[in-house]
């Protein structure tokens, strides 16, 4: 099926990463997954805590920041990891998608990053990517590690507050951005690879069965990243490797594009400000966050309750 073009806005720079936290380097993450380009930055996991602070992660430094309202930034904490995905509980506890180490906690006063959850049964995983809170407190995350088209084998957990860890789904080219519904009916799992949005249902007996394409992209230079969701059930995907951010509605037609001034590594995004009709937009190459007004307020997150 063919959509019309939606409507296009461009988003702004809200603030950079500071010169004085600049140093290219060469990192074994990078080499991987960068071509071996010295970089300085790698930004991605935005998450907001109670008090309008905005997290992200730094991947190849293994970097936590913290951004307050007025754009100054803060390091949290560095520590010999790659940290990806970044999740607020209920709690307060900080949680971590570390490509390197598994899932990992951040205490955001002392700055220590400890181990959660190195391995699934004594395997480690591929390389933990993002995470997601249920209303209910169920954990979900992806672990894509270096699969696509060659290697369809990237997996989709759910980790129940009991310490219960079930793999839903091992067949996935590059599962990325994850993020669950309101009525903990459907899980929405950013394929980058394939170019899509998978929407996987969670059936009340447990198991996951007749997984579906809810949206194929184009295609380009990378893929869709992270998503978000918004009170009016619109799904917010950030399509990397083409700067740009797309807002589906419930039955994945495009509603608007979300275009970035900054560079084309739009690979995340979070809803801030006093109303969470913000978004707020990582734009890994070039170290930047971007902002942009949206029709409609972000979901409420597990952390917000």
């Amino acid at each position: 099926m063919f959509f019309s073009p939606p409507p296009a806005v461009t988003a702004e720079l809200f603030t950079r990463l500071p010169d004085h936290y600049r140093t290219r380097k060469p990192t074994a993450w990078a080499n991987a997954n960068r071509g071996g380009e010295a970089i300085d930055s790698f930004l991605e996991g935005p998450v907001f805590d109670r008090q309008g602070r905005l997290y992200v992660t730094d991947i190849p430094h293994g970097r936590i920041f913290r951004i307050a309202p007025d754009g100054t930034w803060d390091l949290v904490a560095e520590y010999d990891g790659w940290p990806n995905g970044l999740k607020i509980h209920r709690d307060g506890r900080i949680f971590i998608t570390c490509y390197k180490n598994g899932l990992m906690l951040l205490d955001p006063d002392s700055g220590s990053v400890t181990p959660f959850l190195e391995t699934a049964g004594s395997e480690g995983f591929r390389g933990v990517n993002d995470l997601t809170f249920a209303a209910n407190g169920d954990l979900y995350f992806t672990d894509q590690g270096q699969t696509g088209l060659q290697d369809p084998t990237g997996r989709v957990y759910r980790l129940r507050p009991s310490g219960e860890l079930t793999c839903l789904i091992d067949t996935v080219p590059s599962p990325n951005g994850i993020v669950v519904d309101t009525a903990m009916k459907n899980l929405f799992v950013a394929v980058t690879r394939a170019q899509q949005i998978w929407r996987i249902p969670l059936g009340t007996s447990g198991l996951v069965s007749k997984v579906g394409v809810f949206a194929q992209l184009h295609g380009g230079m990378g893929g869709p990243d992270g998503i978000a969701l918004d009170e009016e059930g619109c799904l917010i995907v950030a399509h990397t490797g083409f700067g740009s951010i797309w807002r589906l509605s419930p039955v994945a037609e495009p509603l608007l594009r979300v275009r970035s001034p900054a560079g084309i590594s739009t690979t995340n995004v979070a809803y801030g400000g006093s109303d969470r009709k913000t978004l707020f937009i990582t734009e890994s190459a070039t170290g930047s966050i971007l902002t942009v007004p949206m029709p409609a307020p972000g979901q409420p997150l597990f952390s917000h309750a």
